[in-house]
């Protein structure tokens, strides 16, 4: 739905800067996608977890304050969205993104009314172990027959996810999914927000 490089990139580097710590790998869109500890934990090598956590909060404070407004939607997602919510289908979230960041981003590109719920991976506590995990109560908890549903995503972790409550999924042809995220070559895939109006 959105495209929140630009803004994580930047945020991320600033926290490492802040803690003297030179990232391992390049800071580039294809580290995008799990959870912040993990990507924490891959860019810098870190098993201190302790630190980890550390460096986990300042990204979450720097990126709560000002940093998701430079988050972008991908053309034509609105449209599509408005037109499968007029079309009477029934849109879910479920997200890796924390709750707080999530939620004002819905309500700051007015998406709220079209989304039935939201779910983040700390919307409960303990945080959800996964997103598969996540999409298993999603489907309990509204009462959603998985036959009757599709998960859209763009890495190889939705599919696992997919895969794991048992949805059908279909890889879309933009976002994060490259690389060491790349969905199978079984999956799958729309290669534009249009095409989800068919699927």
């Amino acid at each position: 739905l959105i495209d929140s490089c630009p803004a994580i990139l930047e945020t991320l580097g600033t926290v490492l800067r802040a803690h003297a710590i030179e990232p391992l790998r390049p800071l580039s869109r294809d580290i995008i996608g799990p959870p912040l500890h993990a990507t924490l934990q891959l860019v810098t090598g870190l098993t201190d977890k302790g630190l980890l956590e550390k460096m986990a909060a300042d990204f979450r404070s720097r990126y709560d304050l000002d940093g998701i407004y430079a988050t972008q939607a991908y053309p034509h997602v609105a449209t599509v969205l408005q037109h499968l919510v007029t079309a009477g289908i029934r849109l879910h979230l479920a997200t890796n993104k924390r709750e707080r960041p999530t939620l004002l981003l819905v309500a700051h590109f007015g998406w709220a009314p079209w989304f039935d719920s939201v779910y983040c991976v700390d919307s409960r506590t303990p945080p959800y172990p996964s997103k598969g995990e996540m999409l298993v109560e999603q489907l309990a908890e509204h009462k959603l027959d998985k036959r009757d549903c599709v998960y859209v995503g763009d890495t190889v972790h939705d599919e696992k996810a997919a895969a794991h409550a048992g949805l059908a999924f279909a890889a879309v042809g933009w976002g994060y999914g490259m690389g060491e995220q790349a969905v199978s070559e079984s999956a799958q895939r729309v290669s534009a927000p249009r095409d989800l109006l068919e699927l």
